[in-house]
């Protein structure tokens, strides 16, 4: 399957010192029009997998869009030039965009992938499940088939069925501390590899809108 992205980064005259979720809040209020920046409407959250999603990636402001989300950020790259995040307003300096068309789905053989920001893999439910598992080997089982979940999430919501199992492995793999809306988190680093093709910069599991799970393939 095939999907259309756009990437759009930008650069400033300084570093620039936030996190997704503040880039996110910039343009869900300066552009509050559009729901694909927000993903919120009139009465209430609109559950899918977020066709733009914001990350921080080394300090750089990181826009990821996916088919109609394509479209939104065409629309609005010369109705700003800069960007205020938190008390910070920075002038935009450069804007660089790259389109592609990716492919998406199930592979005949495993790729290896890099989580570049935290995984938020556990809900509650699976939560207390996961700290349940006394040894390691068993905690990444379990986490490799949450992630299979995630995949297949992602995919009904892309409109994508998968036609055979998808097979995940996870490879070196540690828990990290991290927070969501202020509220304290455990999220994963490390590789996994699956069967499946995910674009690069795309985000997998909890929160991918505000730039958690982010994923890169491993390139040998």
């Amino acid at each position: 399957m095939k999907l259309k992205t756009l990437i759009l980064t930008m650069r400033s005259d300084d570093t620039i010192k936030a996190n997704a979720a503040k880039l996110r809040g910039f343009f869900a209020t300066e552009f509050n029009n559009y729901i694909l920046l927000h993903q919120h409407k009139g009465d209430g959250f609109v559950y899918h997998y977020p066709l733009v999603q914001y990350k921080m990636i080394e300090d750089i402001p990181f826009i990821l869009s996916i088919n109609e989300g394509v479209e939104v950020l065409k629309d609005i790259y010369n109705k700003y030039h800069s960007v205020k995040l938190g008390r910070n307003s920075y002038e935009v300096m450069e804007k660089v965009i790259k389109i592609k068309d990716e492919e998406f789905g199930i592979n005949d053989n495993s790729a290896g992938y890099s989580f570049l920001t935290p995984w938020l893999a556990l809900n509650e439910k699976n939560y207390e499940r996961y700290i349940r598992i006394r040894d390691w080997a068993g905690k990444k089982q379990f986490l490799a088939k949450v992630l299979v979940g995630n995949i297949i999430s992602m995919s009904k919501s892309l409109g994508y069925t998968v036609p055979a199992p998808i097979k995940a492995g996870l490879g070196r793999v540690r828990e990290v501390k991290t927070s969501l809306k202020g509220t304290p988190m455990l999220g994963f680093l490390g590789t996994f590899s699956v069967n499946f093709n995910i674009p690069d910069y795309w985000g997998i599991g909890k929160s991918v809108s505000r730039g958690f799970g982010t994923v890169r393939k491993i390139r040998l």
